[in-house]
């Protein structure tokens, strides 16, 4: 399998093992907080299953309809679960503020903490994988389910906290709390819509990733200069067009030659899907 693949699948199975252990301990003891945070475990598998289409559809190879290839829909899809998180910040802080409102006591014991804490430790284990591998592929898809698990693993903590205060006697422990996780959901959730709004409407990278690619091109042999350089996302990746100056009494095919090797190095760049060379005469051609 595929290492891209690996934390979707260990999402999907974990998350169905931990909604069922917190859905069937909460109906047996009538816990609202373990009930509400089971179904919000079962909440990341559609999200999970969503991020692995994404991922699918992404690296199919340019065709017909998609000539620059399919690698918007990795963001679009990082995207769409951003919006997916918003919805969970807005449920948990709703049910926060109702139980604030309506109070409602329940009798914790140690069965219910353990799957708490399991469902903590677990989750964070699965945002440490996901976040590792989705960095080191570049995976935004990746990035943004595992900060699903991040806030999975912060509702349980604020489950946590609201069975122990529940347990001192103290009656909004857990919907104090569950506000605390809702507004961090809602400060994720925006970075992550923020961050694939650009991806998605192609704006330029950085200054230092543009100098990276003006020094590999003027790197090679013969290339007297770079200019007319614009660089710009789709997907996750950066498409790169630049004009390159060689000398004038370089042969066609030198000439050619030097342009494939500059749009070789430029490729290479880990940030760079494609690249457009350009060849311009010194002095003659602009």
């Amino acid at each position: 399998m595929e290492e891209i693949y690996r934390p979707i699948w260990l999402s999907i199975v974990g998350n169905v093992l931990l909604s069922l252990f917190k859905l069937v301990v909460g109906f047996m003891y009538s816990s609202i907080a373990l009930i509400s945070d089971g179904v919000h475990s079962l909440s990341d598998v559609i999200t999970s299953i969503i991020g692995y289409a994404g991922i699918r559809i992404s690296s199919k190879p340019p065709d017909r309809d998609h000539p620059f290839g399919h690698s918007r829909f990795e963001p679009l899809v990082a995207f769409l679960i951003g919006e997916a998180l918003l919805i969970v910040a807005y449920e948990i802080g709703r049910d926060a503020v109702y139980r604030i409102l309506h109070g409602g006591t329940i009798q914790v014991n140690s069965l219910m903490l353990g799957v708490t804490i399991l469902s903590i430790l677990s989750k964070e284990a699965m945002f440490r994988y996901s976040v590792y591998v989705g960095r080191k592929l570049n995976s935004q898809i990746l990035v943004a389910d595992a900060y699903h698990h991040r806030s999975d693993a912060l509702s349980s903590v604020a489950v946590l906290v609201g069975l122990g205060a529940q347990k001192l006697g103290f009656q909004y422990g857990d919907s104090l709390a569950g506000l605390v996780v809702a507004a961090f959901l809602v400060k994720v959730s925006i970075s992550i819509i923020l961050e694939n709004v650009r991806y998605l409407t192609g704006q330029a990278p950085p200054f230092e990733v543009c100098e990276r690619i003006k020094e590999t091109a003027l790197s090679i042999p013969n290339v007297l200069g770079v200019h007319d350089l614009r660089a710009h996302y789709v997907g996750s990746k950066l498409h790169v067009e630049l004009h390159i100056e060689v000398p004038p009494e370089l042969t066609l095919k030198e000439a050619h030659d030097i342009s494939e090797e500059v749009k070789k190095r430029i490729e290479e760049i880990p940030e760079v899907e494609v690249a457009f060379v350009h060849v311009d005469i010194k002095g003659v051609t602009k």
